[in-house]
C-alpha cells in the first residue's frame, strides 16, 4: 500500500495513522510509519472496495499482497473473512503490522472475534512464484507506485493456482500512470479519490 509518488508520500505530510472503517474492529487505528513511499490506501477507496463486495466478503479467503499499513487486509478481516495473509517485504514494516495483529489480537481469533490473519515477511511476487494450495477469492493488490509491479504481479497471479473462475482481484495505482490490463483481464467497477484510481477486476479464466 504504497507510492513513492512524491505529493502522496508520507515524507509530504501524509496521515500518521489510518482507521478501520467497518466491521467488528471498526474505529481501531493502525499506525503509519514515517518510512520512504508509504502511502495507505485513501478511507474513501477502502470503503468503496468494501461496499461493492458487500456480504460477499463473509467467509472469504482475501491475500493481500503489499500490505504496507495492512489497512485493506484487516478491513477485510474486520467485516467477516474467513481467512486473511497479509505480504510485507519491508522489515521494520512487517514488524509494525505483526506487533499490530498482536494488539489486536488477530493472532488469536477466539479473542478477536474475527479471522487470524497471517503475514508473511517476503517479495510478493516471490510467494507468487510458489504457488497457492487453493485459490483466494479476493486479491487485493496496491504496490509502491514507483516500481511498477501491477503487470508483473497479475501475470504471475495466473500461474501457481491463486485464482478461481470467481475470483476478485482489487488493484490501485494513479491516475498520473494509467493502466491497461492484460488481455484476459476486465474491470467490473471503478473509482478514483484525487489522484487515486481503484479497480474492482476479474481474470476470465
Amino acid at each position: 500500500m504504497r507510492s513513492a509518488k512524491q505529493r502522496s508520500d508520507r515524507t509530504s505530510g501524509g496521515p500518521s495513522q489510518v482507521r478501520i472503517i467497518g466491521g467488528r474492529l471498526r474505529g481501531s487505528k493502525l499506525p503509519v510509519l514515517d518510512a520512504p513511499g508509504l502511502r495507505p490506501s485513501p478511507d474513501r477507496l477502502r470503503e468503496t472496495l468494501y461496499n461493492w463486495l458487500g456480504p460477499s466478503i463473509v467467509g472469504a479467503q482475501v491475500l493481500d499482497l503489499y500490505a504496507g499499513s495492512g489497512a485493506l487486509g484487516i478491513e477485510a478481516a474486520s467485516r467477516g473473512a474467513a481467512e486473511v495473509r497479509l505480504v510485507e517485504r519491508d522489515r521494520r514494516l512487517a514488524e509494525s503490522l505483526r506487533a499490530q495483529l498482536q494488539r489486536l489480537r488477530l493472532d488469536d481469533p477466539a479473542r478477536s472475534g474475527c479471522c487470524r490473519v497471517e503475514l508473511l515477511q517476503a517479495d510478493a511476487l516471490s510467494v507468487l512464484e510458489q504457488g497457492s494450495e487453493r485459490p483466494f477469492d479476493l486479491i487485493l493488490i496496491d504496490p509502491p507506485f514507483a516500481g511498477d509491479l501491477w503487470s508483473a504481479t497479475l501475470a504471475a497471479l495466473t500461474q501457481g493456482g491463486w485464482l478461481d473462475s470467481d475470483s476478485l482481484i482489487y488493484l490501485e495505482s494513479p491516475l498520473a500512470m494509467p493502466m491497461t490490463l492484460p488481455q484476459g483481464w476486465s474491470v467490473r467497477r471503478q473509482s478514483r479519490v484525487g489522484e487515486v484510481c481503484g479497480q474492482l477486476c476479474e481474470h476470465l479464466l
